[in-house]
């Protein structure tokens, strides 16, 4: 591969998972770059990642998602890579689906290629609050963008260096994903999913309680609405 790609892990107490996903990562692609942004954990997370070989941003407290991954987006654009890719900390993404992710986005298909457990076809099963809320949320980034988008909350996903300055500029905080692609769009760049295999999450539980599920499809139904309204953009400098 000869771009430069650097792999953006956001953790937050994830010390059982994190050394396990940057060893999958350093196996099915050892040429790229492994950062993760420890996100204010109160665990072993950074040291466990520094043993695994990654670079470690110790943030100072917890800023969430949004706060991590602008972080790490913010480090590749300084950084001069031309490629940034985001990859859970939890070992639900398999890295072995990287190298063809990183295909798509080095031809042009794309300027964010999105990794979609519902594209096609796959293993992966949610709940069916999640999923009655990944539905609605995927028919309003549809509208909105004019094409289908089938899963609009996998964080798993390779951007080019352009994204990759809009999202230093300007990222969405708490629930990001679903914002972020409108965000893509809205400033004039591509998207294409591409199917890939999720499992479930290796260590931990997941924050998102079935009542947690509706606040959150209000919340980022709200957010798509204002950013259409105001068109968020980048200075192209």
């Amino acid at each position: 591969m000869s771009k430069k790609v650097l792999v953006i892990i956001p953790a937050y107490n994830e010390e059982k998972s994190v050394g396990h996903v940057i060893q999958k990562i350093r196996r099915a692609v050892p040429s790229v770059d492994v950062l993760v942004v420890n996100d204010g954990s109160t665990d072993a997370t950074s040291q466990v990642a520094r043993q695994a070989g990654a670079q470690v941003v110790d943030l100072p407290f917890n800023l969430g998602i949004g706060g991590g991954m602008q972080t790490g987006y913010l480090y590749a654009y300084r950084n001069g890579y031309d490629a940034a890719v985001q990859i859970d900390a939890d070992g639900q993404h398999d890295p072995a689906d990287l190298p063809r992710l990183l295909t798509h986005l080095e031809k042009g298909e794309a300027d964010l290629i999105l990794g979609s457990r519902y594209v096609e076809k796959t293993r992966y099963r949610s709940t069916w609050t999640r999923r009655i809320g990944m539905i609605i949320l995927s028919k309003m980034v549809s509208l909105i963008i004019g094409k289908p988008v089938y899963d609009t909350t996998s964080g798993y996903r390779v951007v080019n260096r352009n994204v990759m300055r809009l999202f230093a500029q300007n990222y969405p905080t708490d629930y990001p994903e679903v914002e972020a692609l409108v965000l893509v769009h809205l400033n004039g760049y591509k998207i294409r999913e591409v199917p890939v295999e999720m499992e479930e999450r290796k260590a931990g539980r997941s924050s998102i309680t079935p009542l947690k599920s509706v606040y959150y499809m209000v919340k980022v139904g709200l957010a798509l609405v204002m950013n259409v309204l105001r068109k968020p953009t980048i200075t192209k400098t």
